[in-house]
Order: structure tokens, then C-alpha cells, then sequence
């Protein structure tokens, strides 16, 4: 009955609301008999109070129309990639006419961010997502609310969570080859076991996963909201916050934990700060602080738009997180979408880097709840990980406002960049170097009548690189080789600007950072063909070119032993005067 009641004095207070409005235009408006009284500015403030206090917040939009990006302001357009039943995956496509921005926006790394399904929309990281949105790809769930979905459509547990994150994870693999996740406030749970599954599969898992301010481990520094779910039996939250919707919604007779409850505990935890904010509108406006006055606004008309969740949801979430802490006791259970039962198992992750974010004041996720997750994820290598705890930030300071733009982004910045380039690095390493068809290319080197030019061979670092990163800039022909080499396609795929140098015990040797599809090529093609390839004899106007403008090659020091370097010494003291010849580099 509860619901019905509150819905009953929301429809009787609409009219007053509307009345307020009206009455609070009136008298702000000079032009208005009622404007020209003394008091008229008191009296408009009051009347907007009122409205605000009474109005129906319904869910803001996120309303993201343009981002900076290196100083080019890019268009955004926001769309729903996957729709599921209790939730939307929403991409934000940012687009730019300007090449070396659209460049740029392409090798940006991509990011899921999983919003809180606790009581308020996504759109409640709307910061967080236009900050994200000058670096990266950026995707984010945002969850429907219960009362508008029909019971045709089934229960939502919290195993359905945790397959949707798996479900969009994969998505965006398919896209990328791979993203990274970040997870604020309570996901954060179901985010790790949905890693954790994934690992314990052994499909590939995201770069990073960045958890913020979430209750890995609720047991750690218990807060007013932690001590509500571990005091309180299952009972109790069942037969006192669990209520049918009401018949004049599409979601009519699901049980859900209404967002209304939510929202008063939420203003419950701080009523003094939430009342003083009130009255400091109401001089705000007297005053005509329009900033400030526009601040308040924005800020309540997202705080105060909530949302229902399924009853089954919630009260799982309560018993798993809360009460039996089945996540950090190793005990928790989770049925996929192929009906099978799977033990969450957070030690095998063992491939994905860790980044924990806590505010020094958070009041709803205490300190040390997050910071646990480095404690139970006991595969992921010790370099790999990292906690940060951010000086005087709250719970929302930690994902919104200026301590998140100016303390934490650059910190979850770099660490997505970080492991974004290793991982590039990575791919550029999976050739097998071959020692038995270096031989046969030096010979056939040495045997090239009138060589116009000498193949320089640089001396290779330590066997510590697995593959040979070469940089085709002219086309070479090839002397037969025994394997034919593959095309050199450049593809798409931009790159950071800096220089990766490989470390060598003797000369560096520097890789070109412009990685390029053809490294793939180059490292999936046999070893034989790509140093035939590079032996190969020159065209007259390319081997006059002189030897220190040639791109450069990197060949593996296990391939090329000092005594096989002899013969290309003496190909190039054989080699007659060449005729001064402008070659034009490809």
C-alpha cells in the first residue's frame, strides 16, 4: 500500500507544484503588477522553493552535445548499441572533420563504464562520461527503471547483472579486440565476478579494470548504509521495502524497492546538509545569483530523479554483499545464461591490470572496502596493480566535480593509456625468430653481382624481444623466397606520438612507434620471408641511395651470429662507386 500512497500525494501535490511555478514567474517578472512589490523578489523565491520541493523528477538526459579534444571541439552523438530488457548500452560516437583529430579518435582505447543500479540513472556520471569522452571510446550501461518494465519480461537477479556486463564486455572485444572497465560505486561487485568468470573460462579478459568507491568488502570500515544491510535480516528488508507497482505504470504488479525509499535514505544520511542547501538557494535567488542559483539546479534535478529495482535484484545484492560477503569468502555462486552454476573465483585473474580509487571521506563506501579487491585477486601480478585515495573527497568527489577532473581522471588516464600501449607492444611481439634462414640470405647477398648498395644489419639487443618489428617504407623485390611474404597492408590504427625504444646491452636499436597493420603481417609471415625480404637485392635508384637514409631493420640477435655478418661486410667493400641518385623514400 505504501507505493499507492505516495503516488496518490504525488498527483494531489502536481497541482500545487504547478501553482508555485506560475506564481514564482509571476512575481519575478517586472513587466508584472505583482513584480513592482518591494517584497516580490522574497516572495518569487519562495514560491520556486515550494515547486521545487513538490515537482516530479523524472530522468534527465544526458544531453552531451560536443566535447574538447586536443583544443577541436567534436560533435558527440549519443545512441543505444545494445538493448536489453533491463538495460541500454549507450555509446557516445564522437565525430570531427578535422583528419589529425579523426586520427587521433580513432586510437583512443575504449571504455565500458558500468553505472550504479542503485536508486539513481546513469546520467548521474554525466561528468564522469564528458571527461572520459576527450580520451577515450566511451560506453555506458544505463538501466532501465523496473516500474516501466512489464512482467512479461521476467525477473532481474543479480546473476543477470553480472551476464549482462560479460554480455557488453564481449561486445565491444568484438569491436576493439579489447576495452577497458570501470566501475563506480556498487557494480563494482558484480563487475569483478563477471572478470572473474570470464578468466575462470579462459576467454580474454579487459586490459584494466578501474573500481571506485565500491564495497568489495563491506566488512572493512562499515558505514550508516553498510550498517543497515548487515543489522537488518533479509526478513525485514523483505516485508518492509518490497512493494508491487502501481496499475498505472507498464511494470503493474513487479515487485520492486521503490526509488522513493532510496532517495529518502539518501537525504536521511545528511538532512542538515541537504536543508542548508535549500535555504542557500532561497538567498541565492534572492540575491539573483543565477550561478549559483543554476548549480543548485543541476545538482538536485539529477540527486533527486530515482529509479525502482526489481525486488529479486536488490535483495540478493543485500545477502551477497552484505550479509554473507560471498565475494571476499569465496562462496558465491552464479548461474549463467546457459543455465549453469559457476564458483566466482577472483584469484584467476590473472591477465588484467587493477586500479582502486577511494575518497578519504566517503560515507557510503568506507575506506578500505574497495582497496580489498588487490587482496583477493591474488593472480594479477603485483606491478599490475594500484590504489589511489583521493585527499578530501567524498563518495561523489571521487567520480564527479572538480576533485575527479583534476585528482583521479589523470590518474585512471594514464593507467588506461598505460596498459593500452603494452598491449600493443604485445602484438608486435609474437613472431618466432629462425636461425637456419638468415644463412641462406647472406649468402644470397654476397652472391648479387654489382651490389649498389650494402645491406646494413644493426646489431640486435638480448634475446628479450620475441619478434622483429620492421617498417616498410619501399617496396624491395625478392630473390624467389622459399615462402611467399604477405602483402603490407597499413591500416588504420593510430598511435601515440612517442618513441619506444627496445633496451640493448650494446647500440640501441629504436623501433618505429608508428605500429601499422603490417607489423601483424609481418609478424605472422615466417621468419624466412621477411629477412629475404630485407636482403633481397635494391633497384639501381633506390641503392644509390646512401645507407643511413635506408629504413631501418631489427633482427632478432639470435638470428644473425657475428660470423654471418662477414659476408654482407665484404658484398659492401665490393661495391663499386655508385652515381649520386635522389631516391624518393615511400
Amino acid at each position: 500500500m505504501l507505493y499507492q500512497i505516495y503516488e496518490t500525494q504525488r498527483s494531489l501535490m502536481e497541482p500545487f507544484a504547478d501553482f508555485a511555478q506560475a506564481a514564482s514567474k509571476v512575481h519575478s517578472n517586472s513587466l508584472s503588477p505583482m513584480g513592482k512589490n518591494p517584497f516580490a523578489q522574497r516572495v518569487a523565491a519562495g514560491y520556486d522553493l515550494i515547486y521545487r520541493l513538490g515537482k516530479d523528477y523524472v530522468k534527465p538526459e544526458f544531453g552531451l552535445r560536443t566535447v574538447d579534444v586536443e583544443g577541436v571541439t567534436v560533435a558527440i552523438h549519443e545512441r543505444i548499441e545494445l538493448d536489453k530488457p533491463f538495460c541500454e548500452l549507450r555509446r557516445f560516437k564522437r565525430f570531427s572533420d578535422d583528419t589529425k583529430t579523426l586520427n587521433t579518435l580513432k586510437g583512443q582505447p575504449a571504455v565500458l563504464i558500468v553505472a550504479p543500479l542503485s536508486g539513481h540513472y546513469a546520467t548521474l556520471l554525466r561528468d564522469t562520461v564528458k571527461t572520459m569522452l576527450k580520451d577515450h571510446k566511451v560506453y555506458i550501461t544505463d538501466w532501465k527503471n523496473a516500474r516501466l518494465v512489464p512482467q512479461s519480461e521476467g525477473e532481474f537477479h543479480l546473476n543477470d547483472y553480472v551476464n549482462y556486463v560479460q554480455e557488453f564486455i564481449r561486445h565491444l572485444q568484438g569491436i576493439y579486440g579489447n576495452c577497458h572497465v570501470m566501475s563506480v560505486c556498487q557494480p563494482t561487485v558484480p563487475v569483478l565476478a563477471a572478470v572473474s568468470l570470464m578468466a575462470s573460462r579462459g576467454e580474454t579478459t579487459p586490459l584494466t579494470m578501474t573500481m571506485m568507491g565500491g564495497p568489495i568488502d563491506a566488512r572493512k570500515s562499515p558505514t550508516a548504509v553498510n550498517n543497515l544491510a548487515m543489522e537488518k535480516p533479509l526478513s525485514w528488508f523483505q516485508n518492509n521495502v518490497i512493494y508491487p507497482v502501481p496499475r498505472n505504470f507498464p511494470g503493474a504488479g513487479r515487485r520492486v524497492y521503490p526509488g522513493f525509499l532510496q532517495h529518502t535514505g539518501f537525504v536521511a544520511m545528511n538532512p542538515s546538509n541537504h536543508a542548508k542547501s535549500h535555504y542557500d538557494y532561497f538567498q541565492d535567488l534572492i540575491k539573483g545569483d543565477d550561478t549559483s542559483v543554476e548549480a543548485h539546479r543541476t545538482f538536485y534535478d539529477e540527486y533527486n530523479a530515482v529509479l525502482d529495482m526489481d525486488a529479486d535484484y536488490y535483495l540478493e545484492t543485500i545477502r551477497v554483499v552484505f550479509q554473507d560477503y560471498s565475494l571476499v569468502n569465496g562462496t558465491w555462486d552464479i548461474r549463467g545464461v546457459d543455465g549453469k552454476i559457476e564458483r566466482v573465483r577472483p584469484q584467476d585473474i590473472k591477465t588484467t591490470a587493477l586500479f582502486s580509487v577511494e575518497g578519504e571521506l566517503d560515507d557510503i563506501s568506507g575506506s578500505g572496502q574497495t582497496e580489498a579487491v588487490h587482496s583477493i585477486c591474488t593472480g594479477v601480478v603485483g606491478v599490475e596493480q594500484r590504489h589511489f585515495e583521493v585527499k578530501g573527497a567524498g563518495h561523489y568527489g571521487i567520480f564527479s566535480g572538480r576533485r575527479w577532473r583534476d585528482m583521479v581522471y589523470p590518474e585512471v588516464k594514464a593507467f588506461i593509456l598505460q596498459h593500452s600501449l603494452k598491449s600493443l607492444v604485445a602484438v608486435t611481439a609474437k613472431a618466432k625468430p629462425a636461425t637456419a634462414p638468415v644463412v641462406k640470405a647472406a649468402a644470397s647477398v654476397k652472391a648479387a653481382p654489382k651490389a649498389k648498395a650494402a645491406v646494413k644489419v644493426a646489431p640486435a639487443p638480448k634475446p628479450a624481444a620475441k619478434a622483429a618489428v620492421v617498417k616498410v617504407g619501399i617496396k624491395t623485390p625478392v630473390a624467389k623466397p622459399a615462402v611467399k611474404s604477405a602483402p603490407v597492408v597499413k591500416a588504420a590504427v593510430a598511435a601515440p606520438t612517442k618513441t619506444l625504444s627496445q633496451p640493448a646491452a650494446k647500440p640501441a636499436v629504436t623501433a618505429p612507434v608508428e605500429i601499422i597493420a603490417s607489423t601483424a603481417v609481418v609478424a605472422a609471415a615466417p621468419a624466412s620471408a621477411v629477412v629475404e625480404a630485407v636482403a633481397a637485392p635494391l633497384p639501381k635508384a633506390v641503392a644509390a641511395a646512401p645507407a643511413s637514409k635506408a629504413w631501418p631493420a631489427v633482427v632478432p640477435k639470435a638470428a644473425v651470429k657475428p660470423a654471418e655478418v662477414k659476408p654482407l661486410v665484404k658484398a659492401k667493400a665490393a661495391a663499386k662507386p655508385a652515381k649520386k641518385v635522389v631516391a624518393r623514400r615511400g
